[in-house]
């Protein structure tokens, strides 16, 4: 696939359209009145206000009137313009649904949603990444339950798709359902965590890719005084899977990704042994990590930048002319080194396998059952057709095409073609689909690229249409270079530790509002407290354990406490 599946990749801001201009999802007649449908059913629904709607499952949604719908979305940079973007106009036409656009870029998504809904000035639908549910859904019901309308009327595509997952997934502490799951089984997203190295740089120094921390380290103060001016290690902190620190930790010990429950970075793991929830933020292990880490920035091999730069500020770092980076870390290399415009300096970066620490710990990060997650698609109170609102998104989930449209572009034969005669996917079987609109991370306004929604199931993600023969570092080889790197060099390390990424819990609103204060200061304790000890602005021996005190008092203890009582409701 094209662009490595980052379901959320997006960074920057593309144009924010008011909310309060915005009209509403309700219905409207060719006199612009809107009128309240409530729960109709039937082609009639909408009816009262100068709308009538065809037949669940068949487009364009809309028979008669006039219907528009605002659409709260994460934006990307290399998405030009929403309302313009060719997709956009595609969705439109075959829906007969006017859409308006509400954007935020990844790092101010959360800030801003949660800001629209508190002032009450949100629009209809939020679509690809749910506000907290249990509090605007199930406590204040500004996000409305959808159970009476997920029928085969409304959401048949989406009813067939799930069918092949735990629906309950999807359901708040109250068993309602308040949002759609997204579905993306992606290989290469479960060993997302990559570091990648300059090939070119190690063969003009005579050095192999390094294989444990000795020689990462060796490696790294090598070319230190082969490029006087470089840099050794290059990450950032904000981007997909581009946090140096947490690839080098994997030689220490397993290091979760960022919550999925409460959004912050808390540290917190499911013990698969055990079926307890665990921090590794204060074990030896941890600590041994920074050591290591406080080491190599001793000895220039990380830079500061690597604590505070965006994916987008790596990227301007990485294509300087002179090449200053010889390691750096990201889900994929194409989000950094554009394989179409710089090809020659995107060929030089390989692939390298998890370290293997001092104690033989050699961990590939991975997510387990991340396929199917809720929060896709929710709809707000301030929707006056629902039925609508459903059957509109409901064509993201009609698979394989739905998404087909949406990634790459919606004109068949030109931007993709289904079961093309003698191509083969990527699991060896017979391709289901080929991409024709190949991939390029520069500003583009012809599709929606990874915004949204992904409906991408395990045999469609497999069942792209790839070359065997094809050069893995051109543009059309992207997939087949990740999906080969997962399998071959991070795949073999991922069930090496106990410990595993711990999966959303749906919290009550109460258990919510207990600790989610305490996971941002827990965030804050735990992140300031790591960079500084790697800097060595604190000396990581003498004040270790009024680190793990903080961390004490920050309530990490009534944290796990939460989290065990979600989990052993929602797993038994």
């Amino acid at each position: 696939m094209k662009k490595g599946l980052k379901k959320f990749l997006a960074l920057g801001l593309t144009t924010v359209l008011t909310v309060g201009a915005l009209a509403g999802c309700g219905t409207q007649s060719d006199s612009g009145k809107s009128g309240s449908t409530g729960k109709a059913s039937g082609s009639t629904a909408g009816s009262a206000s100068g709308v009538v709607l065809n037949d669940g499952g068949t487009y364009p949604v809309v028979k008669e009137g006039k219907l528009e719908l605002s659409v709260f979305t994460m934006s990307m940079p290399n998405v030009q313009d929403f309302a313009t973007n060719d997709f956009t106009k595609f969705l439109e036409e075959k829906t007969g649904i006017h859409i308006n656009f509400v954007t935020a870029g990844r790092d101010e998504y959360e800030e801003k949603l949660n800001l629209l809904l508190q002032l009450g000035d949100y629009p209809d639908v939020i679509l690809g990444g749910a506000p907290n549910l249990a509090k605007y859904g199930v406590k204040e019901g500004v996000i409305i339950p959808l159970d009476d309308y997920l029928t085969e009327k409304n959401v048949p595509n989406y009813l067939k798709i799930v069918a092949n997952y735990d629906i309950n997934k999807t359901k708040e502490a109250d068993g309602k359902i308040y949002s759609l799951g997204g579905v993306n089984d992606c290989y290469h997203c479960q060993y997302a965590r990559r570091m990648w190295v300059n090939q070119k740089y190690l063969k003009e120094m005579g050095v192999e890719i390094p294989t444990t921390t000795e020689e990462f380290k060796n490696v790294c103060k090598k070319f230190l005084e082969y490029k006087k001016d470089g840099i050794a290690v290059a990450g950032a902190a904000q981007g997909w899977h581009t946090r140096m620190q947490d690839w080098l930790m994997g030689a220490f010990t397993f290091v979760p990704s960022k919550s999925a429950t409460l959004s912050a970075r808390d540290y917190v793991v499911l013990n698969d042994e055990t079926k307890k929830v665990e921090t590794v933020a204060v074990t030896d292990a941890y600590k041994a990590g920074l050591k290591y880490m406080n080491e190599l920035y001793k000895m220039g091999a990380i830079y500061d930048g690597n604590f505070t730069q965006t994916s987008e500020q790596l990227r301007t770092l990485a294509n300087q002319a002179d090449a200053p980076i010889l390691f750096f870390t990201a889900g994929v290399n194409s989000d950094v080194i554009d394989p179409e415009s710089n090809n020659e300096l995107y060929r030089n970066y390989v692939p390298v396998a998890p370290l293997k620490g001092p104690d033989g710990t050699q961990i590939a990060w991975t997510i387990h059952n991340s396929g199917f997650n809720s929060g896709g698609f929710c709809i707000t109170d301030k929707c006056k057709n629902v039925e609508a609102a459903l059957r509109w998104v409901d064509f993201f989930y009609n698979s394989p095409t739905g998404d087909l449209c949406s990634q790459y572009g919606a004109e068949e034969g030109k931007d993709w073609v289904l079961n093309p005669k003698g191509k083969v996917g990527l699991n060896g079987e017979p391709a289901l689909y080929e991409v024709l609109n190949l991939y390029s991370s520069d500003p583009q306004n012809h599709d929606w690229q990874d915004v949204g929604l992904r409906v991408a199931p395990a045999s469609y993600r497999l069942g792209q249409a790839v070359d065997p023969n094809v050069d893995p570092y051109s543009p059309a080889g992207l997939e087949k270079l990740l999906f080969d790197t997962s399998k071959n060099l991070y795949e073999p390390y991922a069930n090496n530790t106990k410990l595993l990424n711990l999966s959303e819990l749906k919290l009550t609103d109460e258990e919510s509002t207990a600790v989610s204060t305490m996971a941002v200061e827990l965030e804050k304790i735990i992140e300031e407290n790591s960079v500084a000890f790697i800097t060595g602005t604190k000396d990581i021996d003498a004040e270790w354990d009024s680190y793990k005190d903080a961390v004490n008092k920050a309530g990490i203890e009534e944290i796990l406490k939460t989290y065990q009582t979600a989990y052993d409701r929602q797993t038994k």
